[in-house]
């Protein structure tokens, strides 16, 4: 099916620009265009790579001879751990994310991405919290306890003032970015594919992101979480890491390498994309073994998160779980072999061109496999005992995360260069910067493995002469300005390319993937009509389809209602199933951003009251955004539907909305997990860990209040039913009595939080308990609050029998708070000898 263009292809365009245009000025701040945003995300990640590469010229500069203090150890502390912080969180991350809002859409023939309002809260939360965060190094307050944070070094107790709560509460606030992020990923690939982009037909880099989306939606939480609890120990002395009262410091470590693992291959997963993007189209073929670098990406993405012990060999766990964690960190070696060896086969049977982008992947499995074989190296207990905490490690993790991230991205950068500017890249100065980076590089840390063998820590601001470690760190240093000479080099021919690069033609690779089917620059809307896909190729298989897409010969060309739409499509098979009309430009996002910065500001300067009014207003402005949503006039201005197309995503009960929350309720899932993971751990570890006297938690107030949830889970599930049956009777008055029920229910968990004596920071037992009463209060209260807004909007039109879905998405918080209750009843009161005889 396709809709014929009723104009021509000029005024066609037009109207979509009216409807899809970005507003300048002030104005700017509004946009939710994914290209824009995608941009942002890879303009402010590439200046805080700068500002992350600097400091680690600090770092080389100081350690280039012995006894050398070009800052005073705290400084050099607070430079060490910013300069980590920044390359793992502000660039690496946000990086690899940027691009891919930028590309997805574009490659899987959407015009948006599913939640465009959500990837702009994201980009300001992240950049807001950058800045909060790389602030405090020039007032000489940044954190110092390493960028991994590790208790009892970061407690209050070791390093008090504000130092390490910046970056406590700057990380969290930018986690909100990465989540939300993967979110957005999830849902859009699943759900917005053009018309018959089957999973088996999907791009490979789509798979990739795919991989990573899910990835962090379930290792991120796990940080969240533990960068709360050592905030709380700090600012309001809970001591969940504080031996003496039953916590343990080794439950950090846990929380931060259950994400620090699967972060590396978070990181590595999209670089490993670009390159299996790249390399069919220089090599002019498609690449060998699609299926098995699929079943590969999937298989990293499950084993990494059994992977995280690997980074805690030295701290004493068992022996059986040493040789399980080792096991497992060899076995994941087996999928990126086969990575790697469908490279290679396709480099053996492609004809390889050996332009700047190409340069750069033959780089990528250099370094990378040079990074994977000391990976190996350091999975065997033995020799990670020796090498642990020295600069042997810091040169193998570069090598992982430089090699697999930064080379892939930077033949990205120059193979979509066009995208960004309908240029096209230069090769003198590109293969000059390559050169200087590669070469640099390696001086740096392949040296660097023999500085570590050799013996020297990790962390030193300074060492003694006749250790061994001069000539080696010399070497290290020279190498480290060599490569920023590169990367200099590099941001000078992508500054001239702006101006005197040769005009790109149209599709200027012979690339395959249907990101080059736009104009470059693409325009906001992308595609002017979404074409049909049936090959694995497009632009291979129909050279002319970026013409046909231009003249509008394809779907969903119809434009005069002044929405903006996309396909909504089957996960499996790409058919179509309804017609998914997204958000326009909003300041929503920007002032939810500005007043969540403001909570952060406010903890930072223990403000604690301002910090609660900002709270209030950022929950007011998401409630706001929330309302403007499904059949809203602001959101849907006009109902009508092409007599062809299928009805649009507000009026069924399956719009993408419910799948945003399903996904959002999987890194809720994750977080409450690392939760109970906790409370179980350090009942098992912890010799001090047990019930305060005094402490009298109501097994029966709290068994009232999972019934209580229950009942109201089974009665709007009843309701959603009745919905989607027609029946609409009565529909105001059930939810409100829904509503009614889930406040009842967040009192009694409130009463038990007051009535219980839990005394929070007299015992690591009580500080727990409090955390997860108050984890299951607040979700039972947004529970609550979002069941009277379906009612409220009932009353609008906004629900009912022509647009049902909203209060299924509502249902899953509920069934998600039912699961929580019961979960959270069985450790408290049903695990044999957890009470000790306390009611």
């Amino acid at each position: 099916m396709s809709n014929k263009p009723t104009t021509d292809p000029d005024q066609l365009q037009d109207q979509f620009n009216e409807v899809w245009g970005n507003p300048r000025g002030w104005k700017a701040l509004t946009i939710v265009n994914h290209s824009t945003i995608g941009l942002r995300f890879l303009v402010t990640g590439g200046i805080f790579f700068l500002f992350g590469g600097l400091l680690a010229m600090l770092i080389r500069t100081q350690l280039a001879i012995p006894g050398y203090e070009l800052m005073s150890p705290d400084i050099y502390n607070q430079v060490f751990t910013m300069h980590g912080t920044v390359m793992m969180f502000l660039f690496a991350v946000p990086m690899m994310e940027g691009l891919a809002i930028y590309l997805i859409p574009k490659m899987i023939g959407a015009r948006d991405l599913v939640f465009p309002r959500l990837s702009a809260l994201g980009y300001f939360c992240y950049l807001f919290g950058g800045l909060i965060l790389i602030s405090s190094i020039f007032f000489e307050i940044a954190p110092k306890a390493g960028w991994f944070m590790y208790t009892p070094l970061s407690s209050a107790g070791h390093m008090p003032g504000v130092n390490n709560d910046f970056w406590l509460l700057g990380i969290t606030f930018i986690e909100i970015s990465a989540v939300s992020a993967g979110v957005e990923l999830v849902v859009s690939i699943l759900r917005t594919r053009t018309r018959g982009m089957a999973l088996d037909k999907m791009p490979l880099y789509a798979w990739y992101i795919l991989v990573m989306a899910m990835m962090i939606v379930v290792g991120f939480p796990p940080l969240i979480l533990g960068s709360i609890l050592l905030e709380l120990e700090r600012a309001a002395g809970m001591p969940f890491f504080d031996t003496a009262l039953g916590g343990d410091p080794i439950f950090w470590q846990h929380l931060f390498w259950l994400f620090g693992h699967p972060e590396v291959y978070i990181i590595f997963l999209p670089g490993a994309g670009i390159v299996s993007t790249l390399l069919p189209v220089f090599c002019q073929r498609a690449i060998v073994g699609y299926r098995w670098i699929v079943l590969g990406v999937l298989t990293i993405g499950f084993l990494s998160f059994g992977l995280w012990v690997h980074h805690m060999f030295t701290v004493g766990i068992p022996q059986l779980a040493l040789a399980f964690f080792s096991g497992a960190s060899m076995l994941v070696a087996i999928p990126t072999g086969v990575q790697i060896f469908a490279w290679l086969a396709t480099l053996w049977l492609g004809r390889p061109i050996f332009h700047v982008p190409m340069l750069w992947l033959v780089g990528f499995l250099v370094v990378f496999v040079g990074g994977g074989l000391t990976g190996v190296m350091v999975a065997l207990v033995p020799f990670d005992w020796q090498v642990h905490d020295t600069h042997f490690v810091v040169a193998h993790m570069h090598y992982v995360l430089v090699g697999g991230m930064v080379f892939p991205l930077m033949a990205g950068l120059y193979y979509w260069l066009p995208h960004f500017s309908g240029r096209m890249p230069s090769v003198t100065l590109g293969r000059w910067g390559f050169w200087l980076v590669f070469i640099g590089f390696n001086t740096t840390f392949l040296i660097m493995h023999w500085t570590g063998l050799m013996g020297m820590p990790r962390r030193v601001y300074t060492y003694d002469e006749g250790l061994g470690w001069h000539l080696p760190n010399l070497i290290s240093s020279i190498g480290s300005f060599i490569m920023a000479v590169g990367v200099a080099t590099i941001l000078l021919d992508i500054l001239l390319h702006f101006r005197f690069g040769k005009p790109a033609t149209k599709n200027p690779w012979n690339a395959d993937t249907l990101e080059w089917a736009t104009s470059l620059p693409p325009s906001a809307y992308n595609f002017v009509s979404l074409p049909d896909i049936t090959h694995r190729h497009p632009l291979w298989h129909d050279p002319d389809l970026p013409d046909s897409i231009a003249r509008g010969e394809h779907a969903l060309t119809t434009i005069d209602h002044g929405r903006r739409e996309t396909w909504g499509s089957d996960p499996l098979t790409g058919k179509v199933r309804e017609v998914i009309h997204l958000p326009s430009n909003s300041w929503l996002p920007f002032i939810a951003a500005l007043f969540l910065a403001a909570v952060c500001l406010s903890l930072l300067a223990q403000f604690y009251w301002v910090a609660l009014g900002a709270t209030v207003l950022s929950v007011i402005v998401l409630l706001r955004w929330s309302w403007e949503n499904g059949v809203h006039p602001s959101a849907a201005p006009d109902a009508r539907t092409h007599p062809d197309e299928p009805p649009l995503h507000s009026r069924t009960n399956d719009g993408p909305g419910l799948w945003g929350m399903g996904v959002t309720l999987i890194a809720d899932g994750s977080m409450y997990l690392s939760l109970l993971f906790g409370w179980f751990y350090m009942w098992t570890v912890s010799p001090q860990w047990s019930v305060p006297e005094g402490l009298d938690l109501s097994g029966q107030t709290l068994l009232i209040s999972a019934v209580l949830v229950s009942f109201g889970a089974l009665v709007l599930r009843w309701v959603t039913g009745q919905l989607r049956h027609g029946n609409e009777r009565g529909l105001l008055f059930k939810l409100a009595l829904i509503a009614l029920i889930g406040a009842v229910q967040t009192g009694t968990l409130i009463w038990l939080l007051v009535d219980s004596n839990l005394a929070p920071t007299e015992s690591a037992y009580g500080a727990m308990t409090f955390f997860m009463l108050m984890y299951a209060a607040v979700h039972c209260g947004l529970a609550t609050i979002t069941t009277a807004l379906q009612s409220w909007r009932v009353h609008f039109g906004y629900v009912g029998v022509r647009s049902p879905y909203e209060v299924s998405v509502v249902l899953q918080l509920w069934f998600f708070n039912v699961a929580v209750l019961w979960i959270s009843y069985a450790a408290w009161i049903l695990f044999p000898g957890t009470w000790g005889g306390a009611s």
